[in-house]
């Protein structure tokens, strides 16, 4: 009950998950590759949800 989906595929396969209560997230593909369309994008939208850890 803890884990909620944040994002699927267009086979509505699990992309991606967060914790509820603490900030822990989890993906399931590698953005950084250079096949994922969008993948420097991907990251660092995912990097700015830390705060001042990304500028």
């Amino acid at each position: 009950d803890e884990l909620f989906i944040i994002a699927e595929d267009e086979d509505e396969e699990i992309m991606a998950i967060k914790h509820g209560e603490y900030e822990i997230y989890g993906v399931q593909f590698n953005p950084e590759s250079i096949l994922t369309p969008k993948g420097n994008l991907i990251i660092k939208n995912f990097l700015s949800i830390g705060g001042d850890i990304y500028d």
